[in-house]
Protein backbone atom coordinates (compact mmCIF):
# COMPACT_ATOMS: atom_id res chain seq x y z
CA UNK A 1 0.00 0.00 0.00
CA UNK A 2 1.45 3.38 -1.04
CA UNK A 3 1.90 6.07 1.58
CA UNK A 4 0.22 9.42 1.05
CA UNK A 5 2.54 12.39 0.39
CA UNK A 6 0.66 14.15 3.18
CA UNK A 7 1.64 11.66 5.90
CA UNK A 8 5.11 13.12 6.43
CA UNK A 9 3.90 16.69 6.88
CA UNK A 10 4.29 18.26 10.29
CA UNK A 11 1.18 19.86 11.87
CA UNK A 12 2.64 23.28 11.00
CA UNK A 13 3.21 22.30 7.37
CA UNK A 14 -0.30 20.88 7.13
CA UNK A 15 -1.80 24.12 8.46
CA UNK A 16 0.28 26.09 5.98
CA UNK A 17 -0.91 23.86 3.12
CA UNK A 18 -4.56 24.34 4.09
CA UNK A 19 -4.06 28.12 4.30
CA UNK A 20 -2.30 28.14 0.92
CA UNK A 21 -5.24 26.28 -0.64
CA UNK A 22 -7.80 28.41 1.18
CA UNK A 23 -6.23 31.54 -0.30
CA UNK A 24 -6.12 29.90 -3.74
CA UNK A 25 -2.32 30.07 -3.91
CA UNK A 26 -2.16 33.76 -2.97
CA UNK A 27 0.93 33.94 -0.76
CA UNK A 28 0.04 37.43 0.42
CA UNK A 29 -3.18 36.06 1.89
CA UNK A 30 -1.19 33.42 3.75
CA UNK A 31 1.15 36.13 5.04
CA UNK A 32 -1.78 38.09 6.42
CA UNK A 33 -3.39 35.03 8.01
CA UNK A 34 -0.23 33.96 9.87
CA UNK A 35 1.20 37.44 10.39
CA UNK A 36 4.52 36.56 8.74
CA UNK A 37 6.78 38.27 6.23
CA UNK A 38 7.07 37.33 2.57
CA UNK A 39 10.49 35.73 3.11
CA UNK A 40 9.18 33.52 5.95
CA UNK A 41 6.12 32.51 3.90
CA UNK A 42 8.29 31.73 0.87
CA UNK A 43 10.63 29.59 3.00
CA UNK A 44 7.68 27.70 4.44
CA UNK A 45 6.32 27.06 0.95
CA UNK A 46 9.73 25.81 -0.23
CA UNK A 47 9.94 23.47 2.78
CA UNK A 48 6.43 22.19 2.07
CA UNK A 49 7.17 21.50 -1.59
CA UNK A 50 10.38 19.68 -0.68
CA UNK A 51 8.63 17.59 1.98
CA UNK A 52 5.97 16.59 -0.57
CA UNK A 53 8.70 15.66 -3.10
CA UNK A 54 7.50 18.37 -5.50
CA UNK A 55 10.92 20.01 -5.67
CA UNK A 56 14.45 19.27 -4.52
CA UNK A 57 17.04 21.10 -2.46
CA UNK A 58 19.52 20.45 -5.26
CA UNK A 59 17.42 22.56 -7.62
CA UNK A 60 17.12 25.39 -5.11
CA UNK A 61 20.85 25.28 -4.40
CA UNK A 62 21.59 25.36 -8.11
CA UNK A 63 19.42 28.42 -8.61
CA UNK A 64 21.23 30.27 -5.82
CA UNK A 65 24.64 29.30 -7.15
CA UNK A 66 23.72 30.70 -10.58
CA UNK A 67 23.37 34.20 -9.09
CA UNK A 68 26.19 33.93 -6.56
CA UNK A 69 28.66 35.79 -8.80
CA UNK A 70 26.20 38.64 -9.24
CA UNK A 71 25.82 39.04 -5.47
CA UNK A 72 29.56 39.72 -5.17
CA UNK A 73 28.98 43.05 -6.96
CA UNK A 74 26.41 44.32 -4.48
CA UNK A 75 27.07 47.43 -2.42
CA UNK A 76 25.32 46.59 0.84
CA UNK A 77 25.85 50.12 2.19
CA UNK A 78 24.17 51.78 -0.80
CA UNK A 79 20.73 53.19 0.14
CA UNK A 80 19.57 53.30 -3.49
CA UNK A 81 16.36 51.41 -4.22
CA UNK A 82 18.08 49.62 -7.11
CA UNK A 83 20.71 48.08 -4.81
CA UNK A 84 18.20 47.20 -2.09
CA UNK A 85 15.94 45.39 -4.52
CA UNK A 86 18.79 43.59 -6.28
CA UNK A 87 20.22 42.43 -2.95
CA UNK A 88 16.85 41.27 -1.67
CA UNK A 89 16.11 39.42 -4.91
CA UNK A 90 19.44 37.61 -4.83
CA UNK A 91 18.98 36.74 -1.16
CA UNK A 92 15.88 34.85 -2.29
CA UNK A 93 17.76 32.83 -4.90
CA UNK A 94 17.13 35.25 -7.76
CA UNK A 95 13.43 34.47 -8.09
CA UNK A 96 10.43 35.75 -6.13
CA UNK A 97 6.70 36.18 -6.53
CA UNK A 98 5.35 39.65 -5.77
CA UNK A 99 1.71 40.70 -5.64
CA UNK A 100 -0.08 43.65 -7.21
CA UNK A 101 -2.47 45.93 -5.35
CA UNK A 102 -5.24 43.56 -6.48
CA UNK A 103 -3.42 40.51 -5.16
CA UNK A 104 -2.37 39.16 -8.55
CA UNK A 105 0.99 37.30 -8.62
CA UNK A 106 3.95 38.50 -10.69
CA UNK A 107 7.07 36.38 -11.12
CA UNK A 108 10.38 38.23 -10.89
CA UNK A 109 13.80 36.82 -11.83
CA UNK A 110 17.28 38.34 -11.57
CA UNK A 111 18.88 38.49 -15.01
CA UNK A 112 22.37 37.03 -15.29
CA UNK A 113 23.75 40.39 -16.47
CA UNK A 114 23.51 41.68 -12.90
CA UNK A 115 21.84 44.91 -14.04
CA UNK A 116 18.30 43.94 -14.99
CA UNK A 117 15.38 41.75 -13.99
CA UNK A 118 12.76 39.69 -15.81
CA UNK A 119 9.03 39.47 -15.16
CA UNK A 120 6.34 37.31 -16.69
CA UNK A 121 4.13 40.42 -16.71
CA UNK A 122 6.62 42.64 -18.57
CA UNK A 123 7.06 40.97 -21.97
CA UNK A 124 9.29 43.65 -23.50
CA UNK A 125 12.94 43.94 -24.49
CA UNK A 126 15.36 45.03 -23.29
CA UNK A 127 14.52 44.02 -19.73
CA UNK A 128 14.04 46.75 -17.16
CA UNK A 129 17.18 47.59 -15.20
CA UNK A 130 17.10 47.98 -11.42
CA UNK A 131 17.80 51.70 -11.89
CA UNK A 132 14.16 52.19 -12.88
CA UNK A 133 13.37 51.98 -9.16
CA UNK A 134 15.77 54.86 -8.45
CA UNK A 135 13.80 56.99 -10.92
CA UNK A 136 10.58 56.22 -9.05
CA UNK A 137 12.04 56.89 -5.60
CA UNK A 138 13.52 60.20 -6.79
CA UNK A 139 10.05 61.23 -7.92
CA UNK A 140 8.50 60.21 -4.59
CA UNK A 141 11.13 62.14 -2.62
CA UNK A 142 10.65 65.23 -4.80
CA UNK A 143 6.88 65.03 -4.22
CA UNK A 144 7.15 64.81 -0.44
CA UNK A 145 7.18 61.01 -0.27
CA UNK A 146 4.21 60.17 -2.48
CA UNK A 147 3.06 60.31 -6.10
CA UNK A 148 0.15 59.21 -8.24
CA UNK A 149 0.80 56.12 -10.35
CA UNK A 150 -0.79 57.66 -13.45
CA UNK A 151 -2.24 55.98 -16.53
CA UNK A 152 -0.04 55.17 -19.47
CA UNK A 153 -2.45 52.77 -21.12
CA UNK A 154 -4.96 55.42 -22.14
CA UNK A 155 -2.89 58.59 -22.28
CA UNK A 156 0.32 59.81 -23.90
CA UNK A 157 3.22 61.39 -22.08
CA UNK A 158 2.38 64.95 -21.08
CA UNK A 159 -1.28 64.36 -20.28
CA UNK A 160 -2.10 65.21 -16.63
CA UNK A 161 -2.69 61.47 -16.03
CA UNK A 162 0.69 60.63 -17.57
CA UNK A 163 2.98 63.58 -16.95
CA UNK A 164 6.41 63.64 -15.30
CA UNK A 165 4.82 64.05 -11.86
CA UNK A 166 3.20 60.62 -12.10
CA UNK A 167 5.11 57.37 -11.69
CA UNK A 168 4.36 56.16 -15.21
CA UNK A 169 5.29 59.52 -16.68
CA UNK A 170 8.54 59.76 -14.74
CA UNK A 171 9.54 56.25 -15.83
CA UNK A 172 8.70 57.06 -19.45
CA UNK A 173 10.61 60.35 -19.48
CA UNK A 174 13.53 59.80 -17.10
CA UNK A 175 14.15 56.10 -17.69
CA UNK A 176 12.86 55.26 -21.17
CA UNK A 177 13.74 58.65 -22.70
CA UNK A 178 10.26 59.32 -24.10
CA UNK A 179 9.16 62.80 -25.12
CA UNK A 180 5.91 64.69 -24.61
CA UNK A 181 3.29 63.33 -27.00
CA UNK A 182 4.85 59.85 -27.19
CA UNK A 183 2.91 56.72 -26.40
CA UNK A 184 4.33 54.88 -23.39
CA UNK A 185 4.40 51.38 -21.97
CA UNK A 186 2.89 51.21 -18.47
CA UNK A 187 4.84 48.83 -16.18
CA UNK A 188 3.82 50.48 -12.92
CA UNK A 189 1.60 47.69 -11.57
CA UNK A 190 4.62 45.38 -11.51
CA UNK A 191 7.18 47.97 -10.38
CA UNK A 192 4.90 49.10 -7.55
CA UNK A 193 4.50 45.49 -6.40
CA UNK A 194 8.28 45.07 -6.29
CA UNK A 195 8.74 48.29 -4.30
CA UNK A 196 6.18 47.14 -1.74
CA UNK A 197 7.74 43.67 -1.50
CA UNK A 198 11.12 45.32 -0.83
CA UNK A 199 9.65 47.52 1.93
CA UNK A 200 10.43 50.72 0.04
CA UNK A 201 6.94 52.01 -0.79
CA UNK A 202 3.34 51.27 0.08
CA UNK A 203 1.40 50.19 -3.00
CA UNK A 204 -1.84 52.06 -2.48
CA UNK A 205 -4.82 52.54 -4.76
CA UNK A 206 -3.65 54.97 -7.40
CA UNK A 207 -0.50 56.11 -5.59
CA UNK A 208 2.84 55.07 -4.13
CA UNK A 209 4.00 56.26 -0.72
CA UNK A 210 7.52 55.84 0.66
CA UNK A 211 7.67 53.77 3.85
CA UNK A 212 9.03 55.23 7.06
CA UNK A 213 11.41 52.28 7.26
CA UNK A 214 13.00 53.18 3.93
CA UNK A 215 13.19 56.88 4.80
CA UNK A 216 14.83 56.12 8.15
CA UNK A 217 17.37 53.76 6.61
CA UNK A 218 18.19 56.21 3.81
CA UNK A 219 18.82 59.04 6.27
CA UNK A 220 21.11 56.89 8.40
CA UNK A 221 23.44 56.06 5.48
Amino acid sequence: MEHSIFENLSPEQYRFLLAFLRHRGNLKGVQNEFGISYIVAKDKLDDLLFQMHLTSDEVNRSEKENVAMISLKLDQSNPKASEIIKAKLLENGGHVTVYTARGLPCEIWADSDGKSFISDKLPIKPNYEYTVFDVIVELLVANGGRAKKGNGRNYKLGHPSCDEHTVVGAVAKNYAGKKVGDSVFDPVFVLAAVLEWAGIAHNGRGELVLTQQYLSNARSK
